[in-house]
């Protein structure tokens, strides 16, 4: 089940890219929160990879992450209403896995 979620998750994070790289203008401060938010979902993706096959894994701080997205698709969806759809599809999938 971990593989499928994270399957669906890197997609729609590909998704998002995609459609970021699409609308143009996208002020620095929202692509520093994605990056950031990006970032941070790989690094629990692949420590749970990891944590599945036994191997330790130092900690990180990758708590809330689908607070965080819901929290950047408030703030920006009346400036950028495009990814607003994206964005907030990506907090459901983090919020289903128990992110």
């Amino acid at each position: 089940m971990l593989n499928e979620n994270a399957s669906t998750l890197k997609q729609h994070l590909k998704t998002l890219h995609a459609d970021l790289a699409s609308t143009g203008e996208v002020d620095a401060e929202l692509q520093d929160l994605l990056r950031q938010l990006d970032g941070d979902i790989k690094t629990l993706l692949e420590r749970r990879l990891q944590e599945n096959a036994g191997t330790t894994v130092p900690a990180t701080t990758t708590y809330g992450l689908a607070e965080r997205s819901q929290e950047i698709t408030a703030r920006f969806a009346a400036q950028h209403p495009r990814l607003e759809p994206a964005l907030r599809e990506l907090g459901n999938i983090l919020a289903s896995m128990g992110i």
